[in-house]
C-alpha cells in the first residue's frame, strides 16, 4: 500500500485520493507534519504542496522527530546531512520520494570528503531514506556513520566512487529492497558496506554490474554482529560476490540466508578472517550459488600480514550449489590453506557439475573438527583434497532446469528424503516448510539443497497448462 503525502501540518488520520496509475487509490495520511521538496520550489517557502521548497537539505535543516519530507520529480545536484534525529519508530524523520515520482539526487561536480557520502547520516537516530535515485559521488552514495534505528528502502545508487551504500559503526539497521550498481570506481571499500555495525538486516536487494572495479558485492565486515543477510541477489561483480571477513575483530551471529549468486569473477559466498580477528556463529542456509567463476563456498585462509585467520562455528547447510568453476579452476565448497579453521558443518548441500571439484578440504586444515556428511555429490572428480564426506549420496542431481537456473528437484532425484535433520533450516529457499513427503513409501524426511521437493512444484505448471 502506498502511503501518500496528505496537506502539510496535518494531523492524526486524514484520508485523502490520489490518481495513481489510471486508478483512484485512498490513502491514509502520515501522523506529524508533512513538508514538500521541488524543483520548482523556494527554501523561502513554508514547504506545503502548493508551496514546497526547492533542496533536499532545507528539509534536512529543519524535520524535526515524526516528520516526512516528500521530494518531488526532478534532479537535484547537492548533497544532502541530515540534522536532526527521530525520537522513536514510530516518531521517524523520513526522506520519501514522492509516491509514483522519479527522484535523482546527482552529486556531479560536488566534493565529497573520503569517508562520507553523498546522502550522509552521521550521528542521527530514527532515520528513513526510501525511493530515491542517488547517482555520479565522489565517495559514497548513501552512507550511515555511528547511527541507529536507521531504514533505507527502495533506493537505487549509481556510480560511486565507494560503496553505494555504506553502514559504519552503527546499530539497528535495515537495508530493503535497494538497487546498488556500478559501485567503487575508486577502489574503496565494497558495493553494499556493513562494518562495525551490531544488529542489521540487509534483504531484497539487488546488487550488480561491479565488473572492472575489483569490488565485492555485499560485505559484512570488521566487528559486525547479531545481523542476517537474506533474499538478495548478487551478480557481474569483479570479485566475491557475497563476502563476510571479521578483518582484525571479533565478528560473529550472522546469518546468511536465501541469497542467489551467480555469475561473479570470483567466489559466490566467502568466509574470512583476514587480519585476525575471530569470525564465529556463522549460518549459511538455503542459498543458491551458480556459474561463478571461482568456489560457491569459500572458507578463506587470506590474507598476509597475521599470524591467524581463526573461524569457527560455521554451518553450512542446504544450499545449492551448482556449475561453479569457469576454466581452467573451481568449485563447490572449499577450504583454504587455514590451520585456524574449525568446527565448521557442511550438510545437506546439493553440489553438482562443478568444476574442478564438489567439496575440497586443504590438507592443513584440521579435518577432526569438521563434520561433513548428507552432502549431494553430482560429479566427483578424484582432485586434490576432494572428499565426498560422511553418508554421501552420489549421482545426477536431477534439478528442473539448469539452464534457465530452476534448481527445483525433479521426481526421483536422489536429493529427496536423503537428507539429515540435524541443523536443517525448518523451511526451504522459498518458504516451503521442510520436511515434505517426497516418498510415499516412507515417512516425510528432509531434502538436500535449497529446495524441498513437493508434488506441486510439478504438476501445478501442467493442470495451469491444461486449463
Amino acid at each position: 500500500m502506498f502511503h501518500l503525502p496528505a496537506p502539510s501540518r496535518v494531523f492524526g488520520f486524514a484520508f485523502i485520493a490520489v490518481l495513481l496509475a489510471g486508478a483512484i487509490v485512498p490513502v491514509k495520511a502520515q501522523p506529524g507534519n508533512i513538508y514538500y521538496v521541488s524543483s520548482t520550489g523556494a527554501d523561502t517557502n513554508p514547504g506545503t504542496l502548493t508551496l514546497p521548497w526547492k533542496t533536499i537539505q532545507k528539509a534536512a535543516d529543519t524535520l524535526i522527530a515524526g516528520e516526512t519530507v516528500y521530494i518531488r520529480s526532478g534532479t537535484y545536484h547537492e548533497r544532502v546531512i541530515p540534522q536532526h534525529s527521530g525520537s522513536a519508530v514510530d516518531h521517524l524523520i523520513t526522506y520519501a520520494a514522492y509516491p509514483g515520482e522519479s527522484v535523482t539526487i546527482d552529486g556531479t561536480g560536488l566534493t565529497v570528503p573520503t569517508d562520507e557520502g553523498l546522502f550522509y547520516i552521521a550521528g542521527q537516530n530514527y532515520l528513513k531514506v526510501s525511493g530515491l535515485h542517488v547517482i555520479n559521488s565522489a565517495y559514497a552514495g548513501i552512507l550511515v556513520d555511528n547511527a541507529g534505528h536507521i531504514t533505507l528502502e527502495q533506493n537505487h545508487t549509481d556510480n560511486t566512487a565507494s560503496s553505494g551504500i555504506g553502514v559504519w559503526g552503527s546499530h539497528d539497521i535495515l537495508i530493503d529492497g535497494n538497487e546498488v550498481e556500478r559501485a567503487c570506481s575508486n577502489g574503496m571499500q565494497e558495493s553494499l558496506t556493513v562494518a562495525g555495525t551490531d544488529t542489521f538486516e540487509v534483504r531484497h536487494n539487488r546488487v550488480h554490474n561491479v565488473a572492472g572495479y575489483d569490488k565485492e558485492g555485499i560485505c559484512i565486515k570488521d566487528g559486525s554482529s547479531n545481523g542476517q543477510v537474506d533474499r538478495n541477489e548478487i551478480y557481474q561483480t569483479a570479485t566475491v560476490g557475497l563476502y563476510v571477513d571479521a578483518w582484525d575483530k571479533h565478528t560473529f551471529n550472522i546469518d546468511v540466508y536465501q541469497n542467489v549468486i551467480h555469475d561473479v569473477s570470483a567466489d559466490g559466498i566467502a568466509l574470512a578472517s583476514e587480519q585476525g580477528g575471530l569470525l564465529e556463529h556463522i549460518r549459511v542456509v538455503n542459498n543458491l550459488a551458480y556459474h561463478n567463476q571461482w568456489v560457491g563456498i569459500w572458507l578463506s585462509g587470506c590474507c598476509a600480514g597475521a599470524a591467524s585467520h581463526p573461524i569457527s562455528e560455521v554451518q553450512i547447510i542446504n544450499n545449492t550449489l551448482v556449475e561453479n568453476g569457469w576454466e581452467p579452476w573451481g568449485g563447490g565448497i572449499a577450504f583454504d590453506v587455514n590451520p585456524a579453521i574449525q568446527q565448521v558443518v557442511v550438510r545437506n548441500n546439493l553440489l553438482s557439475q562443478n568444476l574442478s571439484f564438489q567439496i575440497a578440504v586443504d590438507a592443513a586444515v584440521p579435518t577432526s573438527t569438521l563434520a561433513i556428511d548428507h552432502n549431494l555429490i553430482d560429479g566427483y572428480r578424484g582432485g586434490e583434497g576432494e572428499v565426498y564426506g560422511a553418508a554421501p549420496i552420489v549421482g545426477e542431481a536431477q534439478l528442473a532446469n539448469v539452464a534457465a537456473a530452476d534448481f527445483h528437484l525433479r521426481p526421483g532425484s536422489p536429493a529427496i528424503d536423503h537428507g539429515s535433520a540435524v541443523g536443517a533450516p525448518p523451511d526451504d529457499f522459498d518458504g516451503v516448510h521442510r520436511p515434505q513427503d517426497g516418498d510415499h513409501d516412507q515417512i516425510a524426511a528432509f531434502d538436500i539443497g535449497a529446495y524441498e521437493f513437493v508434488a506441486w512444484r510439478v504438476y501445478l505448471p501442467i493442470v495451469l497448462k491444461q486449463n
